[in-house]
C-alpha cells in the first residue's frame, strides 16, 4: 500500500513538472505581442487563419541554440505524436485542412520554419543543412517527443528526411506530401515557365498565376489562408538553402529504415511517376501513391482522401508497432 502511494506521488510529480515545463512555452514573446509595423500586418493575418484549424490548440514558443521555435499543438494529450512540417511560405497554419482529422486521435506538433515567414524567430546564423536538421532536433528534445510520426509537405518533405537522415532513432514513420527536390529534380515545364515570366508581373498576377500551375482547385483554397500567404510571399526572400537543395542520394534514401509513404498528384509539376517508382523501389519500406485531380498543393486539392490516406497509414504503423 505505502509502495503504491509512493509510485502515485513519483507519476503525480513527473506530471506536474511536464506541465509546469510546457507552461514556461506559452507566454507570448514580445516580437508577437508588440510586433512591429513590418510584422504585424502578417501575424494577424495568420492569427486569422489559424482559426481556421477549428480544433483546440496551444501555441508554444520554444528557446533553442538558433532562436525560438513557434509550435501550434492539438489533440489528445495521450495521443501518439505527429510532427508536422509544413511547404515553403506556408507556415502552420496551411495544415487547417488537415488538422481536425488528424487532432482526432494524434497529439499534433506543427512547427514554424525558423528561416521564413511564420512566428518562429531566428537569432542565430545556420551555417548549413545540418544545422536546420540540428534545430529540429532541439525542439523536439524540448517537447520531450520519443516515437513520433513525421510529415513533410512539399519543402516539408525534403527537411523531413534531412531530419531523419540526422537521427532516425524516434521516427516511427514518415509521410511526404509532394515532396521537393527529395526524389527528383524539379523538371523544367510549361507550368515552371510560367512563373518565371510572371515573376516579373505584377505581385498580384504572379501569385494567380502561380496558384493555378500548383493547385488543380485554386479556387477551393480558403481565402483567409491565402491572405496570409500572399503576405508571406511578399515578405519572403528565397534563402542559400533553398538554392542548394537537391535530390538525396540512392545511398541516403535506402538508409532510411522506418516506413515512408510518399503521396503525389497526378497534376504534380514537382513530381512524376519517376517519384513513385523510387518511393516503391528504394526505400527500404517505402510506398508510393499517386492521387487524381490535384496538383502540388495535395493536402488542399485532395483533403478529404489524403487525410484518410495517412490516418490509415498511421494506424497500420502503430498497428504494428504494438
Amino acid at each position: 500500500m505505502i509502495k503504491n502511494a509512493v509510485l502515485g506521488f513519483v507519476l503525480l510529480g513527473l506530471f506536474v513538472g511536464c506541465q509546469s515545463e510546457f507552461s514556461k512555452f506559452k507566454k507570448t514573446p514580445d516580437y508577437v505581442a508588440n510586433p512591429s509595423l513590418e510584422h504585424q500586418a502578417y501575424f494577424e493575418a495568420y492569427n486569422k487563419a489559424l482559426e481556421l484549424w477549428d480544433v483546440p490548440y496551444d501555441e508554444l514558443y520554444i528557446p533553442t541554440t538558433f532562436g525560438t521555435a513557434h509550435v501550434v499543438v492539438a489533440g489528445p494529450e495521450d495521443g501518439i505524436p505527429v510532427v508536422l512540417l509544413h511547404g515553403m511560405n506556408a507556415s502552420s497554419t496551411m495544415w487547417y485542412a488537415n488538422i481536425k482529422p488528424l487532432a482526432s486521435n494524434y497529439r499534433v506538433y506543427a512547427i514554424d520554419f525558423i528561416l521564413e515567414p511564420g512566428k518562429s524567430y531566428i537569432t542565430k546564423e545556420m551555417e548549413s543543412t545540418d544545422d536546420i536538421a540540428i534545430w529540429y532536433h532541439e525542439v523536439l528534445s524540448k517537447l520531450q517527443l520519443k516515437k513520433h510520426h513525421l510529415i513533410g509537405a512539399s519543402r516539408g518533405g525534403w527537411l523531413a528526411v534531412k531530419v531523419a537522415l540526422h537521427n532516425q532513432e524516434n521516427i516511427k514513420s514518415m509521410v511526404l506530401i509532394s515532396p521537393a527536390q527529395t526524389f527528383i529534380w524539379v523538371r523544367p515545364s510549361t507550368n515552371l515557365l510560367k512563373n518565371i515570366v510572371y515573376a516579373f508581373s505584377s505581385k498580384e498576377k504572379q501569385m494567380e498565376e502561380t496558384l493555378k500551375t500548383m493547385s488543380t482547385y485554386p479556387q477551393n483554397i480558403n481565402k483567409t489562408y491565402l491572405d496570409q500567404y500572399k503576405i508571406a510571399v511578399d515578405k519572403d526572400s528565397i534563402n542559400k538553402f533553398t538554392i542548394n537543395m537537391m535530390p538525396y542520394t540512392l545511398k541516403e534514401l535506402k538508409s532510411l529504415k522506418m516506413p515512408v509513404y510518399v503521396l503525389i498528384g497526378d497534376d504534380d509539376m514537382i513530381n512524376n511517376d519517376k517519384t513513385l517508382r523510387m518511393a516503391n523501389e528504394v526505400l527500404p519500406y517505402g510506398k508510393g501513391e499517386k492521387l487524381e485531380n490535384a496538383g502540388h498543393f495535395l493536402s488542399i486539392d485532395q483533403a478529404e482522401a489524403v487525410n484518410t490516406k495517412i490516418i490509415q497509414f498511421l494506424e497500420e504503423v502503430d498497428e504494428m508497432a504494438d
